[in-house]
Parts: structure tokens; C-alpha cells; sequence
């Protein structure tokens, strides 16, 4: 019965970091605040304040949340270790990692589209299409699109059928969450005509104009935060 008892406490606590994860994302806890105390959270998700305790500890573990005693909890990342294998999530200077990461995609992002044009297949361009009307949706809503953003990213680098691209996908991913959580959605429209612009190219195969398409969307979004630096000076 003990043990019992004990796998379904842990259960309900890997359940509430669930919860709790998502909670962070939807509601765009960015880096740096704070998020509600365990008074509060178990509150809100229906539990003790015992299994809102193992559950900040389960997301301290994945370099989710840092505990400052005296102050709270906070938010120091919003990729969970085991998504950040390259560790990009410990440099503090966001700003700095975000044109870092864009300098990078921009040399490979533009030939990856290409490759998407040779090498998806009719189920990859279905699913392509999907992601990007999924994404253009939560965006127009006012939803946390993010999650699904990083979906369509990830779904053209494996139309490419390049497995070392597909080693990449970390990078891609990092590089669009940090994104997000500079930005605050100040791109919309610029997001949802180059996203549209890409998945046109690539289902037509035009390989070139996906070139074109992919390098505009990340110029668009490199200038954003160039800009963000440029007001804070």
C-alpha cells in the first residue's frame, strides 16, 4: 500500500510540473519574473502545496525555475534542458543570443527550405500546411503560438531528409523561443506573410523563391531585434 501511495504521489506531481510547464508558456512567464507563490499554484491546479514543492523541483532540475530564497520562484528559462542539449539556455544575454542564433540561421535556414522543395514528400507538405495555418491561428487569436511556430520550423528542416539537419533542429528551436520571448508578438503580420510565403515556395518546389522566402523572414525578425537594442541604448 506504502509503495502504491508513493507512485501515485509522484505521479500527481509529474502531472502538476506538466501543468505548471504549461502555465509558464501560455502564459508567457518570460526569463527573469516571477511566477505565482505554492500558496497560489496549488490553488489554482487543485493540489497541495507538497506536490507544488515537487513539482517546482522537478522544473529546477530541467533549468526551468530557480528558487530565491527570501524572494520567490523564477522563470531562468523557458527551454527545458533535455529540449537545449547545447546548453543556450544558460547564456544570460539574451539580446546577443538571439543575433548569434540569427547569424547562424541565416547561413543554413534558406538552404534547408531548399532542400524542403527536393525532399518533402505529399504527407510532409500536408503536415507543413497544417502547422502553418495552426500557427497563423493562435497568432491572430492572441494565443501562445510559440510552441506551434517551432513546429513548422522543425517540420521544414526534416522535409530536408538531412540527418545532420535534423541535429540542428535544437539550434532552430532555441533560436525561434528566444525570439518570442524578446518580441512579444511585434512581428504578426510580417510572421504570417513570410511563413505563408515559405509554405507556398516549398509546395510549389521553388527552391530558390524558398531561399528567398526563408531569408526574408529572418531578416524581418534579425532587424526587430536590432531595433530593441537601438531603443534601449
Amino acid at each position: 500500500m506504502e509503495y502504491i501511495e508513493k507512485t501515485e504521489r509522484k505521479s500527481l506531481g509529474a502531472k502538476t510540473e506538466d501543468k505548471l510547464m504549461n502555465y509558464i508558456l501560455k502564459e508567457s512567464i518570460l526569463p527573469g519574473q516571477k511566477i505565482p507563490n505554492e500558496f497560489e499554484l496549488a490553488e489554482r491546479f487543485g493540489v497541495g502545496r507538497s506536490t507544488i514543492r515537487e513539482a517546482v523541483k522537478g522544473l529546477v532540475s530541467r533549468g526551468i525555475l530557480e528558487v530565491r530564497r527570501g524572494s520567490g520562484t523564477y522563470v531562468i528559462n523557458t527551454s527545458p534542458l533535455d529540449q537545449d542539449p547545447l546548453g543556450f539556455g544558460k547564456i544570460e544575454d539574451k539580446y546577443r543570443l538571439a543575433l548569434d542564433l540569427f547569424d547562424v540561421r541565416l547561413m543554413i535556414e534558406p538552404e534547408i527550405a531548399a532542400l524542403a522543395c527536393r525532399h518533402a514528400t505529399e504527407e510532409d507538405l500536408a503536415r507543413l500546411k497544417k502547422l502553418c495555418k495552426e500557427t497563423e491561428a493562435l497568432y491572430l487569436s492572441g494565443r501562445n503560438h510559440i510552441s506551434k511556430d517551432i513546429e513548422f520550423h522543425k517540420c521544414i528542416a526534416q522535409c530536408s531528409k538531412n540527418q545532420v539537419v535534423e541535429i540542428l533542429i535544437p539550434v532552430i528551436n532555441t533560436a525561434v523561443m528566444t525570439f518570442a520571448s524578446i518580441t512579444h508578438r511585434m512581428l504578426k503580420e510580417e510572421t504570417i506573410d513570410t511563413h505563408r510565403a515559405i509554405l507556398k515556395a516549398i509546395t510549389e518546389r521553388d527552391m530558390v523563391g524558398a531561399k528567398c522566402a526563408m531569408t526574408m523572414h529572418l531578416t524581418y525578425n534579425r532587424q526587430a531585434i536590432i531595433k530593441i537594442l537601438e531603443e534601449n541604448v
